[in-house]
């Protein structure tokens, strides 16, 4: 591998991965069993992209410089359990400290140092609380961890440990220890159903939905603890600024990562990736909104990556709008309903949006479905949103 980056003369290396301004909070990506692999790379490049300055050390380099080896390969296991017999966690916890004081020195990380781990790196990041200048800790699937944590972690440390149901290498009684053990400092989630890596992507185990899940709670937990803190809303609010008043959609996309998407549930309208997503945006969606078009904010839930907004959005249906009403034509009728989005960040630039709303409201009210004998309703379900005075059940035939 010639990814490395000469951390200490003794020999240490270690994949960087920097953001975009150069520098940010400092994360310890720490390694499998199979060494510092595409996989581990992969992550660093993605918490690169959220902002964190991603080191993952080669924690094997004792034993042999630059170990890199994909897991599914035949041989890959014995490979590995070849590097492990004559590792050293003490080492290890030795190799970390050098890699936070060359990144202090180069890069002037001089905030909080975490540390995120897979497997024996879970294990690693738990015990770098106690032995190094890490204060927030993640483990995913860490093995070895019930013998940690009879100890709670040093006072303004915390840890966030995932650990999958299903594991050998965590079984039952394991997880009862883990579990017992939990407090605000040492936060405790296990995964049903899942098996070890579920969370490494290539996995005969992988399970995306408790990935996605995990890696939610991961920067969550992160966050507030060491950063980097972005305005959302105010990223948000000049997206939204670029659709519907500036109406432009390549400044639109200049708020959103590389490959972002979108998704309107209701009528599976949007488009995945950029090229597809600044299509329907130009041809299909800025330019398809009338000019009376309304948004009324009725709530905003912000968490440290992701923006969800409750509105009630209106227009008058004086133009083909093919993103909510495809194939309809114009119909002239003014139209309002209630309208969720779920916006999520990775760094400073919007990731992706999930757009809900009451598709059968919509179709009432442009005539398009009769709401008679169907449990169904018009524009009232819009003001029923924030006017408590309208009488709820009237659907319910027995109320």
């Amino acid at each position: 591998m010639n990814q490395l980056t000469a951390i200490h003369p003794q020999g240490l290396g270690a994949y960087v991965a920097r953001p975009a301004t150069g520098t940010g909070p400092l994360l310890l990506v720490l390694q499998e069993i199979f060494g510092v692999n595409q996989n581990i790379r992969d992550l660093c490049d993605e918490f690169a992209a959220e902002g964190y300055l991603a080191i993952a050390p080669d924690l094997f380099w004792r034993q042999q410089v630059g170990f890199d080896i994909d897991p599914s390969q035949a041989d890959a296991m014995s490979q590995a359990l070849a590097m492990l017999d004559k590792f050293d966690d003490q080492q290890a916890m030795e190799d970390l400290q050098h890699c936070i004081a060359y990144a202090r020195s180069h890069w002037q990380c001089s905030g909080p140092v975490a540390a995120i781990g897979y497997c024996l790196g879970g294990r690693l990041a738990f015990r770098a609380l106690y032995d190094t200048e890490v204060n927030s800790s993640v483990s995913y699937y860490g093995v070895g961890l019930e013998t940690l944590v009879s100890q709670a972690p040093p006072a303004d440390k915390a840890a966030l440990v995932h650990v999958a149901q299903l594991d050998s290498y965590c079984p039952p009684t394991a997880q009862a220890t883990l579990l017992a053990a939990a407090h605000k400092d040492l936060k405790v989630h296990v995964y049903p159903g899942c098996d070890h890596a579920f969370a490494r992507a290539g996995s005969v185990h992988f399970n995306a939905d408790n990935a996605r899940l995990a890696y939610d709670r991961t920067m969550n937990f992160l966050v507030p603890r060491v950063g980097p803190a972005y305005d959302l809303e105010a990223l948000w609010e000049k997206h939204v600024d670029y659709e519907f008043t500036t109406r432009d959609a390549d400044l639109t996309m200049g708020t959103m990562v590389a490959q972002p998407y979108v998704n309107h549930i209701p009528t599976m309208t949007g488009g995945v990736g950029y090229t597809d997503l600044r299509r329907f945006y130009k041809d299909y969606f800025i330019g398809a909104n009338p000019d009376d078009t309304m948004q009324v904010s009725v709530s905003r839930t912000q968490g440290s990556r992701q923006i969800v907004d409750e509105l009630i959005f209106s227009f008058t249906h004086d133009r083909q709008m093919d993103w909510l009403l495809p194939g309809v034509a114009p119909t002239g009728r003014k139209v309002r309903f209630g309208l969720v989005g779920i916006v999520r960040f990775k760094g400073d630039k919007l990731c992706h949006e999930h757009i809900y709303w009451d598709q059968a409201s919509v179709l009432v009210q442009v005539g398009l479905l009769n709401p008679q004998g169907l449990p169904v309703v018009g524009v009232e379900g819009a003001d029923k949103i924030t006017d408590n005075s309208i009488p709820s059940n009237h659907l319910i035939t027995s109320w």
